[in-house]
């Protein structure tokens, strides 16, 4: 295990901070809310993710391979999710234009329903699960290292992106500004879908 584990950590930490659906969530979500009020989202996103590699080590992988349709269900409720997602960002306006309550951060449970109806990425830990199989003999055991290392490097990654889209805030002082940044974020989020189809 020792020698193939440096491997896995370096395919996670690639994958979960290269741009993306998540990431996009998490910068828009550092912009209008600010680091801290975000982390929530974040680890949300994060325990998602590390849900998602410790079922494709279990064996879901090859259920879902089985049943196609489950497979379609799962892109179309991914697409809805992430453009309603996408609308949401893009059309808020500066932050002390919104009532109270249309400025609450998206929380933990927001951030795991990304994960879990992203066919994105259970594409990513299933491909894991299959290429990192020799971790162990054990499903068990590769559940909990594939679930810890997804959700180690999430967490990692995905504050930067919030830390680099609470930083570009401060940047933004008129209205023009925010619009500009959250229609932009928006259309980056509705992107994110592309792979998922071309795939």
């Amino acid at each position: 295990m020792p020698e193939v584990f440096p491997s896995l950590l370096l395919f996670a930490v690639v994958a979960t901070i290269t741009p993306g659906g998540a990431t996009t969530l998490a910068t828009a979500s550092g912009v209008r809310f600010g680091f801290q009020r975000s982390l929530p989202l974040v680890f949300g996103i994060a325990a998602g993710l590390a849900v998602l590699a410790a079922s494709a080590a279990s064996g879901l992988a090859a259920l879902l391979q089985g049943l196609p349709g489950l497979g379609l269900g799962l892109k179309l409720a991914g697409t809805a999710y992430l453009f309603w997602l996408a609308w949401r960002i893009g059309s808020a306006g500066t932050p002390d234009s919104q009532a109270a309550d249309a400025t609450r951060p998206l929380g933990f449970a927001a951030g795991a329903a990304l994960l879990l109806v992203n066919p994105k990425a259970w594409a990513m830990v299933f491909g894991a699960a299959a290429s990192f199989a020799s971790l162990s003999a054990q499903p068990l055991e590769l559940a909990v290292v594939m679930a810890g290392t997804f959700g180690a490097a999430a967490v990692g990654s995905l504050c930067l992106w919030c830390a680099g889209g609470s930083l570009l805030a401060r940047a933004l002082s008129k209205d023009w500004q925010w619009r500009m940044v959250n229609v932009t974020l928006g259309l980056l989020l509705a992107a994110s879908v592309l792979p998922i189809w071309i795939a």
